[in-house]
This record gives structure tokens, sequence and C-alpha cells, in this order.
């Protein structure tokens, strides 16, 4: 794990609070180097699942010229939910690291079997990270965006 992408993820997810969005940032790394780079986008595209794992994959497949982003990680603000596991799990992601556990729509570790069932064709191996200044951070801009918004 390296805190210098997750720190960048939530530089994303500060755009995206800018932008209205939920404050959600994702980065795809490969050897060392930044892919991918994404935050949530729903409200501006009026798109269901423009979420920063999605644009984040859409992006490294373009790069890669390839769907298999099979030597990549993802460092996400956000444990992703239930629709990002089945991208992740489809795109061959091999590890994602996240700040904060999403106890509500949570893929990861509240229903782990998505991304944990050996029946699946790909295992994507996940790690929550502890990196408490930036996990204090972003759990106040998530408290002051939704509290805005009612």
């Amino acid at each position: 794990m390296n805190e210098k992408y997750i720190e960048i993820a939530v530089q994303e997810a500060f755009q995206a609070k800018k932008e209205g969005e939920i404050p959600v940032g994702a980065v795809i790394v490969q050897n060392g180097e930044i892919i991918a780079q994404a935050h949530n986008m729903k409200e501006q595209t009026k798109c269901t699942i423009k979420h920063a794992e999605i644009i984040c994959i859409e992006q490294a497949n373009k790069k890669l010229k390839d769907w298999r982003l099979n030597n990549c990680e993802m460092y996400v603000t956000m444990e992703p939910c239930i629709m990002c596991c089945g991208a992740l799990i489809q795109a061959r992601i091999k590890k994602v690291y996240y700040l904060l556990e999403n106890k509500k729509f949570g893929g990861l570790g509240n229903i782990s079997l998505i991304l944990d069932n050996e029946k699946n064709n790909h295992v994507v191996e996940y790690e929550k990270i502890n990196v408490e200044n930036l996990e204090n951070v972003m759990k106040n801009e998530l408290k002051e965006f939704f509290l805005n918004k009612r």
C-alpha cells in the first residue's frame, strides 16, 4: 500500500464535492504508475453508473487498450458498492485499498461474498487501509456534504 495514491484519491473526492457530487475518488495504479484517476460524476452526467471506480476502470481500459486490468490496484476513498465490486471482478483488478467503510451500500466487508466467492473466475483482494488523518478528513467531508443536501 502506498499512501500517496490514497492522497490523490482524496483530492479527487474533494473535486467531486466542488462539483456537487458525493465526495468519492479513485485511482488505479500499475507498476507504481497512476494510469487512471476519477471521482463520482452521477449528477453531472445524469448517469447512474458514473461512480469513481467505474470511470477509473474505463480510463484504465482505454489507456492500456485492454479490458483486463490484471496487474492493477485501485485506491478508493470509500468501500465500493455492489455494482462497482462486480466491475472490479470483471476488470480483473488485482487488489483494492479503501479508506472508509460503506456500512449501507458497501460490497466488500459487508457482503464480501461478492469478491471472496471462489466460484468467481477472478478473486479481487481487498484491504481497508488506516490513514487516520485522511480517514477523519473524508468522514467529515461526507458528513458535511450530506448535511448540506438535506
